[in-house]
């Protein structure tokens, strides 16, 4: 089989559209946020959140989507057989079974590691949104440590901090879980087409 054949095996049986169905998912969750907007969700988590970690959560999940549209738009090219793709087709055509198996295994590294950073920044929203819950129990909490008597006065305002902290670690927490879970189906659609990629690969050369 030729190298030209071989890439227009590969651009009819591999999954289309990559891009577009992106393109949806995106659509979808720009949507979510705008619903959330309008009702005054998300400004009530921003003002609520004293410690400002839902901004940041925030601030990198939008970084890491970004980076995710990116990747995206340059998988869905080679999964047409361009990019690294071609290259490997080209390189395996005169060498051995074992070589072509050590290419593939080089392609799907590199293919895979572009996704890393998204990776890596599901489980940072993670951790934030448990840091968030962290810092709102210490906000919560040091109203208590500073009160010397419980006068009936001073219970009011000390109630009223207490659940501004408790507001921070029930917000943040909130924020990082749902942004965090997103995040990770979003690259799990570039997974998955990866490993349909190396796949479809691997079993042309053994035919």
């Amino acid at each position: 089989m030729t190298l030209d054949n071989k890439i227009e095996v590969i651009s009819t049986t591999m999954p289309q559209y990559l891009f577009q169905r992106a393109v949806i998912l995106l659509a979808i969750i720009i949507f979510a946020f705008y619903l959330l907007y309008d009702l005054n969700l998300l400004n009530l988590i921003f003002e609520s959140d004293r410690s400002k970690i839902s901004i940041l959560i925030i601030g990198i999940y939008i970084t890491a989507t970004l980076h995710w549209i990116y990747i995206a738009k340059k998988l869905d090219s080679e999964l047409r057989g361009e990019g690294k793709v071609s290259l490997f087709l080209q390189k395996a055509e005169s060498n051995s079974s074992l070589e072509k198996q050590n290419l593939l295994r080089i392609l799907e590294d590199e293919l895979s590691n572009r996704h890393a950073l998204g990776h890596m920044a599901s489980d940072v929203l993670l951790k934030l949104g448990l840091t968030g819950t962290v810092v709102g129990f210490i906000l919560m909490l040091l109203p208590i440590g500073e009160m010397k008597d419980f006068d009936a006065e001073k219970i009011q305002p000390l109630l009223s901090s207490m659940s501004g902290g408790m507001a921070v670690a029930l917000y943040t927490t909130l924020s990082g879980l749902i942004t965090s879970t997103i995040l990770k189906l979003q690259y799990f659609l570039l997974d998955s087409c990866v490993s349909k990629l190396v796949n479809n690969l691997s079993s042309q050369d053994q035919e």
